[in-house]
């Protein structure tokens, strides 16, 4: 039975970073329950104890639930932690409403916008939920892997209502695990959807073995234009300067677990978009959020050099090398502009 101190928790979502989280709170001791569609893949983690497909070779704990029925595994839960790609999220919730309890909150490990709409996930969400659900972003450099193998991460946790974030750091929070706090849910969420783009870039230019002085300049430029773009949507510098920016942005940028460095690595290298996604085999979500950055870049007057060359080499339009050429075209100037923080 689910305590004041140790809420029940559904995780929707089985792919490698909701099952991760699921495995990471189970080891909390909280009644934990892990849904995802694959009937296959849901079996292999309730009675085998692995996610054979995203996280092969890692061991689950016995006390981790898993169902197909999402009626089932949301039915007693008093925290829903929806952990699905951000082209899923809207559905997701869509078919989770009828079935979540009333006094449960909602937080999500997504990260990305609303495909065809661009609107953030926390906007989707109070659209979907009402006024009256908790509601929480859970973002920060993590990669699912080193979670599920109980290395040491630390995540941020965003919401506007202070005693629900710190609920759900409080699940996520353990030995190796450090969940932290703040109510900057746009920042937040601009920080984990953007440096995605990012890693495009970092990972073109490793890829054409352009050197270690580019990629830090890359990071660097790239992380000018989120701080740049976030001010503009009325968000925080220190938002961006702390887990759910730079500490994202540099894990993604330079760790080759991650799905949208190995993408530019290998459009670096000269591969064809088609080839290096399926190379990789799973959802990127810099194809799509490439757009919804510029779409918001572009709606706002804010200039983003980088992320708008990553847009036009996912759509092949130029090529890396052209890309290149106009990066370093672009004219001198100040570093950082007078009045811009």
């Amino acid at each position: 039975m689910a305590s004041a101190d140790k809420p029940a928790v559904a995780v929707l979502g089985s792919g490698s970073w909701g099952t991760a989280l699921a495995a990471l709170i189970a080891r909390n001791g909280h009644t934990t329950i892990l849904w995802g569609r694959d009937r296959g893949q849901v079996e292999a983690v309730a009675q085998r104890h692995e996610n054979p497909r995203y996280l092969p070779g890692t061991p689950l704990p016995e006390s981790l639930a898993a169902t197909p029925d999402l009626a089932e595994a949301v039915a007693e839960a008093d925290l829903v932690l929806v952990v699905t790609p951000s082209h899923a999220f809207t559905e997701t919730l869509r078919a989770l409403a009828p079935h979540r309890r009333a006094d449960a909150g909602l937080a999500w490990a997504t990260k990305g916008f609303e495909p065809g709409s661009g609107r953030f996930l926390h906007e989707v969400a109070a659209d979907l939920m009402g006024p009256d659900v908790p509601l929480a972003v859970v973002t920060g450099p993590s990669f699912a892997r080193e979670v599920a193998l109980g290395l040491p991460t630390a995540v941020t946790v965003h919401s506007d209502d202070e005693d629900f974030a710190q609920t759900v750091a409080n699940v996520l929070h353990g030995p190796t695990f450090r969940a932290y706090t703040g109510n900057d849910v746009q920042g937040a969420e601009l920080g984990g959807a953007m440096k995605n783009v990012l890693a495009v870039a970092t990972g073109v230019a490793d890829g054409m073995q352009l050197g270690l002085n580019a990629r830090a300049g890359l990071i660097t430029r790239g992380l000018n234009e989120m701080l740049r773009l976030n001010l503009a949507l009325g968000g925080r510098v220190e938002t961006l300067m702390g887990l759910a920016g730079l500490g994202d942005l540099v894990l993604t940028c330079t760790g080759d677990l991650s799905r949208n460095r190995r993408l530019g690595l290998a459009l670096g290298r000269g591969q064809s978009l088609r080839e290096a996604v399926a190379e990789i085999g799973q959802v990127v979500e810099s194809v799509q959020t490439a757009d919804e950055v510029m779409r918001l870049a572009e709606r706002l007057g804010i200039e983003l050099p980088i992320s708008a060359l990553v847009r036009e080499v996912l759509h092949e339009r130029i090529t890396p090398v052209e890309g290149l050429r106009m990066l370093l075209a672009r004219e001198q100037k100040p570093e950082f502009p007078p009045g811009l923080f």
